[in-house]
């Protein structure tokens, strides 16, 4: 026999039966191409990225956060978690104990991120300004982390001991409080009132980004100013055209 008539996958004669061999992970078979199981089972083998403890748990908490944005915590399953993460359900289970762990380290993340932008923000200057900041840190981030807004504005059952919404802007109306205070005893107003109207303010600002989200208008500077302007004038002395004093316009 001649070279030429010989390859990789030469017949050979075996009791009248002919087989063929193939090159080694070739996904060939005596009957041809490799069958869809094998295909799928490879399909997974290459999708599963290995990943340090650190990076699964980051990986994980991404895809929840998204998932729990999109369809809520009942509407999310682990299954569909595992499912996106290229990974088996016990990995999440190892991770966060199931469902209402990851979605309570999302809450958490979350909230501390909110509190963080609100509290940095304010850094002095006339009052009204501080007003401004303050809208203007809460409008920053219902844009910049969209699916953690919407997250943290939703119910869920483990809202109880992960913290709630409300809890959230009654934490944020408390950084608030000073500045109310101050400002109402140089107008020899009860500086007791301040928590109440501390509260007021923030949840006017948190219910309008809610409808700002939905609604995508106007820009968010205007947003603010109407928002500054019904706050710091009331609707006896509203503004027709209210403007910004602080620095950032935008």
């Amino acid at each position: 026999m001649s070279d030429g008539s010989r390859s990789n996958g030469d017949a050979r004669s075996s009791g009248g039966r002919s087989t063929t061999t193939g090159s080694a992970g070739s996904g060939t078979t005596a009957s041809g191409p490799a069958g869809p199981a094998a295909t799928a089972s490879t399909a997974r083998r290459t999708r599963r990225v290995r990943m340090t403890g650190k990076e699964r748990r980051e990986q994980l908490l991404d895809i929840g956060r998204t998932l729990f944005a999109e369809r809520g915590f009942e509407g999310t399953s682990v299954e569909e978690i595992a499912h996106k993460a290229g990974v088996s359900k016990p990995v999440v289970y190892e991770h966060f104990g199931g469902k209402e762990g990851l979605y309570a380290v999302v809450v958490d993340r979350e909230m501390r991120r909110l509190l963080d932008m609100v509290t940095g923000a304010l850094t002095g200057g006339h009052p009204r300004e501080l007003l401004e900041q303050a809208a203007f840190a809460l409008l920053d981030y219902i844009e910049q982390y969209t699916d953690g807004f919407r997250i943290l504005v939703r119910d869920s059952p483990v809202a109880q001991s992960t913290g709630t919404f409300a809890s959230l802007i009654s934490d944020i109306a408390t950084q608030v409080e000073d500045i109310l205070g101050h400002e109402f005893k140089r107008l020899g107003f009860d500086p007791k009132l301040a928590p109440l109207y501390a509260q007021a303010l923030v949840g006017m600002v948190a219910l309008t980004g809610q409808w700002w989200l939905d609604a995508q208008k106007p820009k968010k500077a205007e947003v603010a100013a109407h928002l500054v302007n019904l706050s710091w004038n009331g609707l006896a002395g509203l503004e027709p055209k209210p403007r910004l004093i602080g620095h950032r316009k935008n």
